[in-house]
């Protein structure tokens, strides 16, 4: 039995949504539950001709045999839950905790406002509001909303039994460590915790209970919104790295600069990581794009890699090589 928590090493952004999904593919997982904020994250899934593009739902939804559930941490909102149910046809696998919070259209309002949108550079999908009224124990729960009543229910239990009938749990986080409301660069950060630690306490599993943390890193570091970014580089340069890209959700630029390897050694710590996953080599060593052979990458790929495990004190076991979920390398570490 293995309980694998995977969770975003920089400002979200990493590629998570592929780590998740590969895993999902690669071992035998009965549950795959989702911790994290809610709808201000996405996730972008590839498998052949299918490109799944997640809000509310794990990333490992592209495995039919995994059963999907929502952590009572997680923020709902309704219509992007049930259109993603709809959308994908998975209605009889889905549950999602009775006390997740609900985003309101009044949240979602607020979300736009003058200090959240224009002053922090949130995603206006309504989590901080709705982060801010659960606190103030005035928001709605799942539990209380009709349309959601035929995929409610207790996820915690749920998980746990699996844990305790020596079943595979895969936990996913969303955001990244440096987006966290108590690690990252307040306030431009989002409404919640988002190490390791916070998202087992999202879906209710105890801190002893997980055997793996896997700490996913894209090959260089980019940021949506406002906040500090370590050696960030021009518009121009971005683009002639081709690391010019844009948020899943908002569709803004993203900031990009070259991996931070203290950053990285610090969300290692945070998170009590054990392993790392790495996407997007082929975007700094072209020659990498599609091999699933770690011997056939070059040495200055080997190199990079040997320095980030160096910096780090963990493996690096999971690399990225492509979009695709076929491309990618798994090392026996």
């Amino acid at each position: 039995m293995t309980v694998t928590v995977v969770v975003g090493g920089f400002y979200g952004d990493e590629g998570k949504g592929k780590i998740v999904s590969s895993l999902a593919q690669d071992r035998n997982y009965k549950i795959s539950v989702r911790g994290g904020v809610g709808p201000n994250a996405g996730h972008t899934v590839i498998k052949d001709d299918q490109i799944l593009k997640l809000r509310m739902l794990p990333s490992a939804a592209i495995n039919p045999d995994i059963d999907l559930m929502i952590g009572a941490g997680v923020l709902i909102n309704p219509d992007i839950l049930l259109d993603e149910i709809n959308r994908y046809d998975i209605k009889n696998r889905v549950l999602v905790d009775g006390h997740c919070a609900i985003i309101t259209k009044d949240h979602i309002q607020k979300d736009s406002g003058e200090h959240f949108k224009s002053l922090i550079g949130t995603t206006g999908t309504g989590t901080g509001p709705a982060n801010s009224d659960r606190v103030l124990r005035t928001g709605k729960l799942a539990k209380d909303v009709d349309v959601l009543h035929n995929v409610v229910g207790d996820v915690s239990s749920e998980v746990n039994g699996c844990i305790e009938n020596n079943e595979n749990v895969l936990v996913e986080g969303t955001q990244g460590t440096f987006l966290s409301l108590f690690y990252g660069e307040y306030p431009f950060v989002t409404s919640k915790d988002v190490s390791a630690s916070a998202i087992c306490s999202d879906v209710g599993i105890g801190p002893t209970k997980v055997d793996e943390v896997v700490v996913v890193f894209k090959s260089y570091v980019t940021r949506v919104g406002h906040g500090e970014l370590k050696d960030e580089l021009t518009f121009d340069e971005s683009v002639s790295r081709g690391w010019n890209e844009t948020g899943t959700v908002t569709g803004r630029q993203r900031r990009s600069a070259p991996f931070d390897f203290d950053l990285a050694k610090k969300a290692v710590n945070i998170n009590g990581g054990t392993e790392i996953a790495l996407t997007k080599l082929d975007l700094l060593f072209p020659e990498s794009k599609g091999l699933r052979v770690y011997e056939e990458l070059n040495q200055d790929a080997k190199s990079f890699i040997k320095k980030i495990e160096d910096s780090t004190g963990i493996p690096v076991k999971y690399i990225g090589t492509g979009p695709d979920l076929q491309d990618t390398i798994i090392r026996d570490t």
